[in-house]
């Protein structure tokens, strides 16, 4: 349901890293194109204490460093903007003091952006509510993880319930709002082409890779705290799955977009028991090298002894109509070889080869989401001659690089998308309650079972595509990473 655009954003945690990497960068451009609504003011809050200036410089200094060029007019026009109101989630006092400015400021909608740790969404949204800040001219932003399992995730959507509707709570993946991420649904339900091929009849297997080449880059507590299981897999690499592998909406709005994502969520066979050996697999880097550079293991990096994952590996399927027997092979970690967010959808093989012994290789598409966005359609066509000793034939490849294509058009973060929805009151790209918990359900199943099976993490040089037994676990079934 639509709501009146917010005239307030009251962002938590805006000293943070995410705050000073991603969202005071997306306020910046959205800014730049006039997109922010005229009467916006933005009040922003941490437990550091600064004033207001303080609080702007060191906002101005984040935009540039983080490849912003600035225009100080720009700039000025956002800063303008900008209120600081030092607060602690967990002192009364402060939190008054903080909901006195927002009350003071604002005319209309309020939004509060919790760019903060998942364990004090609770006692934030509670105080929010004690001040005014939770009725029905307010909603709120929470950033993933929601939770470090599902008992702890059904506590903090309980606390949050207390004072935000359902309705009123928006939150963050960051995967859904990017641009290709975007263009996936644009592909999938915008075109004749290839729906009616969207399923088990003629998709053999489907791969969903993210991968990084960096390590945990000073995150090491929270990092090891998670691990690739539940800081990639639950959230980004689910969200794209659901987007792959859903019904159509019946139209593109909030609710019927989400009840396709849950369809597919409940859909996910358990990996359980002795299951979770022959269709999982846990990796930790070890030294080794990227891009030429040697860099030390997952323990050196920490500073001690971890059975934590940085890589994981899952073959799973979705028990339904469209995807009954299509292996769903995830895969994510850091000190990967390259960068990479892609999905690959491998055709089945034609029938019968009119070609005699001429080889010929099933169709492929792939999707990629970045560092480039790339879209890539792999077809056989016939090798140029003159055949004298037998028709030959090429795999070629149908690219299409949307930044050839829309050179004229600047890429959006995803953060620009997430905020313009959020002060619109648009949920579509936000996950649900029943998203979130379905997701861990799934997730919490993989992870007891390799506690209870005894299934610790398989060594892997840095620089390299995960422990061998990520090999085998697709070639067991005939299929092969895309690497």
């Amino acid at each position: 349901m639509s709501r009146p655009m917010a005239s307030m954003l009251v962002l938590f945690g805006a000293t943070g890293d995410l705050a000073q990497r991603m969202l005071l960068p997306a306020l910046y451009e959205l800014q730049r194109d006039r997109l922010l609504p005229d009467g916006l003011r933005i009040l922003a809050s941490s437990r550091s204490d600064l004033d207001d200036a303080g609080f702007r410089a060191l906002a101005a200094g984040s935009i540039e460093r983080h490849g912003h060029p600035l225009d100080p007019a720009v700039l000025r026009a956002l800063v303008d903007r900008i209120q600081y109101q030092p607060a602690d989630s967990q002192d009364p006092a402060s939190m008054a003091k903080l909901a006195a400015a927002a009350r003071d400021r604002h005319d209309g909608d309020v939004v509060s952006h919790l760019s903060t740790a998942p364990r004090l969404y609770a006692s934030i949204c509670e105080a929010l509510g004690q001040h005014g800040l939770g009725g029905s001219d307010s909603r709120v932003l929470l950033e993933k993880p929601i939770g470090h399992d599902l008992a702890s995730a059904i506590a903090i959507n309980d606390g949050v319930a207390r004072v935000f509707d359902e309705e009123r709570v928006f939150r963050v993946d960051h995967y859904p709002g990017k641009e290709g991420v975007q263009n996936l649904i644009s592909l999938r339900f915008g075109n004749a082409l290839f729906e009616p091929l969207w399923n088990a009849r003629h998709v053999e297997q489907v791969q969903i890779t993210v991968s990084e080449t960096v390590g945990v880059e000073g995150r090491g507590d929270y990092y090891d705290h998670s691990g690739a299981m539940r800081d990639m897999l639950q959230n980004h690499l689910l969200q794209l799955l659901c987007l792959v592998a859903m019904e159509p909406p019946s139209q593109l709005e909030p609710s019927a977009v989400r009840n396709e994502k849950i369809k597919v969520l409940r859909s996910l066979r358990a990996i359980e028991g002795a299951d979770a050996a022959s269709h999982s697999v846990a990796g930790q880097y070890t030294a080794g090298a990227i891009d030429g550079r040697a860099v030390p293991g997952y323990r050196e990096e920490l500073g001690r002894d971890s059975r934590t994952e940085t890589f994981v590996a899952l073959r799973a399927h979705i028990d339904n109509w469209r995807w009954s027997g299509v292996p769903f092979y995830l895969r994510t970690g850091k000190r990967l070889p390259r960068r990479c967010t892609e999905i690959y959808l491998q055709f089945r093989a034609v029938p019968h080869s009119i070609f005699g012994g001429v080889e010929t290789q099933p169709n492929a598409l792939v999707i990629r989401l970045q560092p480039e966005e790339r879209i890539s359609l792999t077809l056989m066509s016939k090798t140029p001659g003159l055949d004298r000793q037998g028709l030959k034939l090429s795999q070629v490849s149908l690219d299409l690089d949307l930044h050839d294509a829309f050179e004229k058009v600047r890429r959006r973060s995803a953060y620009e998308r997430l905020y313009l929805d959020a002060l619109e009151g648009n949920g579509t790209l936000f996950v649900r309650r029943d998203e979130t918990e379905t997701a861990w359900q799934w997730v919490d199943g993989i992870l007891h079972a390799w506690h209870q099976q005894g299934l610790a993490p398989k060594p892997y040089p840095a620089g390299t595509w995960g422990p061998s037994a990520a090999v085998t676990l697709t070639e067991r079934h005939g299929h092969s990473w895309r690497e």
